[in-house]
């Protein structure tokens, strides 16, 4: 079998989702997992559950002994939890990570500008992902929603009746996507689900 067959078949015989495999210079193969998420469970949950060591030693335990079988070359094998800024593939991950801040890659730029406040040649976007309730198929089902505030040079203060920048909206299709992850914010205390443009402004990534 070929190696994502491999990996795909064995990380999921563990009770594992398989995120990520990247092969880098010096024969190290990378596998990252995640635990399974299904709406009906999650929804109720309080605590999201993370992978942990024991779950990373497990997997690599039971991957060295197949990739060996099959005789796959390597040189280190690495399994790793997907970290903060992860990867978002399958229409599960954008339904899991719905009402979170991400960043996304376009395939090709606009090619248009966003009523004059959107560069045409902008290809990356940063904002909070809202699905779409679309009646015709053929429409996006996801699209972003961001604030470009402009940049405060340290020092300044910014007053709490400076008006906020107009909220703008990107739809796209998982077809118009090069790249799509969570957008790798640091919080104490977790990531929140309640995340909005007014409370959480996106980032101009030109």
């Amino acid at each position: 079998m070929a190696l994502k067959e491999i990996v795909e078949q064995t990380v999921a015989g563990l009770g594992y989702d398989l995120v990520e495999i990247e092969r880098s210079v010096g024969g190290l193969l990378r596998v990252t997992i995640d635990l399974p998420w299904t709406p009906a469970v999650n929804a109720q949950a309080a605590v999201e559950q993370f992978v942990n060591v024991e779950d990373c030693e497990k997997v690599t335990r039971q991957l060295q002994f197949a990739l060996e079988v099959d005789a796959i070359e390597y040189r280190r094998l690495e399994v790793s939890s997907p970290g903060i800024d992860r990867p978002l593939r399958h229409a599960q991950d954008f339904e899991r990570f719905a009402g979170q801040v991400i960043d996304i890659t376009l395939k090709a730029p606009l090619g248009t500008a966003a009523a004059g406040l959107v560069s045409a040649n902008r290809k990356k976007f940063r904002g909070v992902l809202e699905r779409v309730a679309a009646s015709d198929s053929s429409a996006p089902s996801w699209q972003i929603a961001w604030r470009d505030e402009p940049a405060v040079k340290p020092g300044v203060k910014v007053s709490k009746k400076r008006p906020l920048s107009p909220v703008q909206v990107l739809g796209f299709t998982f077809e118009e996507l090069k790249e799509a992850r969570l957008a790798p914010i640091v919080s104490f205390k977790g990531r929140s689900k309640a995340l909005t443009p007014e409370v959480e402004p996106g980032m101009n990534l030109n």
